[in-house]
């Protein structure tokens, strides 16, 4: 298939203002969401894991998990969360977290929900 670009599960794409870190989910623009591969600085082309689980993720301490719950990336707070409004899905729980848990395991991607 001569216009065959990738399978899409790492992208690459520019480090926003402020750069970015290896292994810290990042928002790029309004839609594109995954964990980068490598640090990079701002303005820099980086690659960007869009699938996967990721365990030790920040998590907002509102709300306990559930395995299967939706999650929703806050990029205000640079976290994932239960809260739909204003936020991104992003991905689903797949192991259970407590209220007080400060970090969770989730499955990331565009195919969850």
């Amino acid at each position: 298939m001569k216009n065959y670009v990738s399978d899409g599960h790492t992208l690459t794409v520019t480090a926003p203002a402020g750069g970015v870190t290896s292994g810290t989910p990042v928002l790029i623009g309004t839609n594109i969401f995954g964990v980068p591969v490598a640090d990079a600085a701002a303005g820099e082309q980086f690659a960007l894991k869009t699938g996967g689980v990721y365990e030790g993720v920040a998590k907002d301490t509102a709300a306990a998990w559930a395995e299967g719950d939706l999650v929703y990336w806050d990029n205000t707070n640079k976290r994932f969360t239960k809260t739909s409004a204003g936020n991104t899905k992003v991905g689903v729980a797949v192991v259970a977290a407590l209220i007080a848990d400060t970090t969770g395991t989730v499955k990331i991607g565009p195919t969850v929900g």
